[in-house]
């Protein structure tokens, strides 16, 4: 009898351990998706705010119909300071919150590229192509340069 119990406390202790790692695996994953969702909602707003400072007049600070600044009353092309986002410009020069690392493309005249870095336990990356009308986001780890055109 006492064998018999001894045996089911070890099958009971090897039952809660392996529980224990696929609840644990189970969570991490379910955390980096949420993040990687996070950086899709991040990059959708930045492209929301960037659009709107293509639309607006450049005497009232806006881009004048032109993300690079190259219409001939436009001043100079977006930054991160025309885009309402609350992240933290780092030392790098590009905006960092919670979720991951976004870094500007040189804007052209009707689009630009953002690239997130998101804060996963495999960095994703995600890049978004903003145009006047349109937010063309790839799939996690394609580059910049292989997004449609607008």
């Amino acid at each position: 009898m006492g064998q018999q119990q001894l045996l089911l406390v070890i099958l009971v202790t090897i039952i809660v351990g392996i529980a224990t790692v696929v609840a644990i695996n189970t969570f991490g994953a379910a955390a980096d998706s949420a993040t990687v969702d996070a950086v899709r909602q991040d990059l959708a707003t930045i492209g929301a705010s960037a659009q709107g400072f293509y639309m607006k007049p450049a005497m009232l600070g806006g881009g004048g119909r032109t993300f690079d600044g190259s219409s001939s009353d436009a001043a100079d092309g977006i930054t991160w300071g025309d885009i309402a986002f609350g992240g933290t410009e780092n030392t790098d020069g590009n905006m960092q919150n919670e979720n991951a690392i976004y870094v500007m493309g040189v804007p052209a005249a009707t689009d630009f590229t953002v690239t997130a870095t998101a804060f996963t336990s495999d960095s994703t990356i995600i890049a978004a192509r903003i145009c006047p009308d349109d937010i063309i986001m790839g799939q996690e780890g394609e580059a910049a340069t292989s997004l449609a055109a607008c």
